[in-house]
């Protein structure tokens, strides 16, 4: 069947509001790479949205879930549970930051684990209020959109929205946001909209994922540490699409000398496989009653099996190393076009959490058609790449850490081509 048959059963069969980007169908995929239903191969540099860090059916991913497959595959934990899920819980206790005593509850969405994020603050502190920032993203549940600071295209038309949900400015210099700015927006939440002592917890992303991949300036990270300190507020970091290698850490918030109370985390930990987790200081985690948590698929065995071994293969492939030495050739590509490309604004990262902003040429106006125009050149010469940004002026690069050299090489000969195309 032709792509165009399948675009036209596409149209007719699944709703507009489910966008698009590729007009082809995925017929298999390995590691870095990706083959269409009528054979022609495209380098993936969107990686599932951040869901491939170890790259399409790693070895030791798919044998753990064929193994697990051969002896069940769902029982709920609630009802019967399994070892591999207290494995995981302990794993993942002891990987994240702090030396406190933390535990874990999985889920089976990033969005999923915001949520029970903020129902385990809210239990906790027993206070309502939760505040996020400009150009966040944490989900399109109700409650992730209410937290989400980018309206188009995520909360058109979907509201009314949660109550009890503030943002304010997230730092960046590019746009003109200060350090000082954005904790004196904070500072107007209290005065004008929300006192402290009403607020649960403040969510922050260690690197903005969808807002343009900006990273938290650490000086601000340690300022919302002392701040949730001085008024007892919780700091959750949402980790979904920076942890699990991506930024040269395990976890993006190594970077910082600020230890959050809570860590959502989903899309690579389970390489492929639907799975999130909710990791936090004990005491936290177990402020709401049993039946508080949970979901049916929530902590899924497969997923489970797949997770167990994505950690393996991040600490057996040396995949913290050597995100940060394919970021560093990113980055130095990128930047040695700025003259050639007059286009490029900042090329900026953490690790291989790399992204590139255009600006019209000598302004400071963002320019989203020649992030389009970029993204569709390399797309037909076979490089698929993702934009993002609450201007959608910004490219932003989700590779498999485990991307074979000679293709990293060949995607950026074709990232160049078409930047100067």
């Amino acid at each position: 069947m032709s792509q165009q048959q399948l675009m036209q059963r596409k149209a007719d069969a699944t709703p507009r509001g489910v966008g698009v980007m590729c007009g082809f169908f995925a017929e298999r995929a390995k590691n870095a790479e990706v083959w269409d239903t009528e054979g022609r191969r495209y380098i993936d540099f969107a990686g599932g949205i951040g869901v491939l860090n170890t790259g399409h059916l790693h070895p030791k991913v798919e044998a753990a879930v064929a193994e697990q497959l051969s002896r069940f595959s769902h029982t709920c934990y609630q009802v019967v549970p399994y070892e591999s899920y207290i494995r995981l819980a302990e794993k993942l206790n002891g990987l994240t930051p702090g030396q406190h005593a933390k535990k874990t509850a999985l889920f089976t969405t990033g969005a999923e684990a915001v949520e029970n994020a903020v129902k385990v603050a809210r239990a906790f502190t027993g206070r309502p209020g939760i505040i996020a920032f400009g150009g966040a993203f944490h989900g399109r549940s109700l409650l992730g959109m209410a937290l989400t600071g980018k309206v188009a295209p995520y909360k058109l038309n979907f509201g009314p929205f949660p109550s009890d949900i503030y943002h304010a400015p997230y730092p960046s210099a590019l746009h003109g946001v200060s350090i000082a700015e954005s904790l004196t927006g904070l500072e107007r939440l209290f005065k004008y909209d929300i006192d402290p002592a009403r607020v649960a917890a403040i969510i922050y992303e260690p690197v903005q994922g969808e807002g343009g991949f900006y990273p938290a300036p650490a000086e601000w990270v340690k300022a919302l540490r002392a701040l949730c300190d001085r008024h007892g507020i919780l700091l959750i970091a949402d980790e979904v699409q920076s942890g699990f290698a991506r930024t040269g850490k395990l976890l993006a918030s190594e970077h910082f000398d600020a230890v959050p109370d809570l860590i959502t985390m989903a899309k690579s930990l389970a390489g492929g496989f639907t799975l999130s987790a909710l990791t936090g200081r004990a005491e936290v985690m177990d402020a709401p009653a049993p039946g508080g948590l949970g979901g049916t698929y929530a902590g899924n065995p497969l997923a489970v099996a797949a997770a167990l071994a994505v950690l393996d293969v991040i600490e057996s492939e040396k995949l913290v190393e050597r995100a940060q030495r394919l970021g560093d050739a990113l980055k130095e590509k990128l930047s040695g076009l700025k003259t050639a490309v007059p286009q490029i604004a900042e090329v900026r990262g953490l690790g291989a959490m790399i992204a590139v902003e255009f600006n019209q040429p000598g302004s400071h106006t963002p320019d989203p058609d020649f992030a389009k125009k970029v993204q569709q050149h390399a797309l037909a010469n076979g490089l698929i790449l993702l934009t993002c940004g609450v201007y959608a002026n910004v490219v932003r690069f989700l590779f498999p850490l485990t991307i074979e050299d000679e293709i990293f090489a060949e995607a950026l000969g074709k990232l160049e081509a078409a930047l100067k195309a």
